[in-house]
């Protein structure tokens, strides 16, 4: 198996695991498609002889599909990168802006993760909260929560045996 790595990481420094949030953070691109969709409907059942209507039908369809691309992409270049020494949280935030944050696994002071409702709970994903002395590192809308959760706890001791 290949060995993970990324921009901005430290010789020595290994990557333990990472992961991004639940898919249904996308859910906005799906919901544009479908109103997408029924904004192209209207005209085709309103003016049903006229041919350019479909036309009109795939466009909006087409500007669904944008918006859902923007959408997955916004997801998938959010990602959490858990390494021996650092936990670095890397979200797109548009086309061209993302914000990186990095956090010392010896600054962690606890985990806690929990599972906001039954949605969450049916879908499989929760909320996990990473305190630090100077403020809180809440990552919501995570899958399998309570994995990443035993995660985060194994690499923060080995972290602290390692000092």
């Amino acid at each position: 198996m290949a060995e993970l790595s990324f921009d901005g990481q430290r010789e020595g420094e290994k990557v333990l695991f990472t992961f991004r949030r639940h898919f249904s953070t996308a859910k906005r691109g799906i919901f544009f498609l479908i109103f997408m969709i029924i904004v192209g409907l209207v005209p085709m059942f309103l003016w049903q002889n006229d041919a350019r209507m479909f036309w009109i039908f795939l466009g909006c369809i087409a500007i669904g599909l944008v918006g859902l691309g923007y959408a997955y992409m916004l997801w998938y270049f959010s990602i959490y990168i858990v390494t021996n020494e650092r936990i670095r949280q890397i979200l797109q935030k548009g086309l061209f802006k993302k914000s990186v944050v990095d956090l010392g696994l010896d600054k962690i002071q606890s985990v806690s993760v929990s599972t906001p409702g039954m949605m969450a709970g049916i879908s499989g994903y929760g909320t996990i909260l990473i305190q630090t002395g100077v403020g809180d590192l809440v990552i919501s809308q995570v899958p399998k929560p309570e994995k990443i959760h035993n995660k985060l706890q194994n690499a923060i001791k080995i972290a602290e045996e390692r000092q």
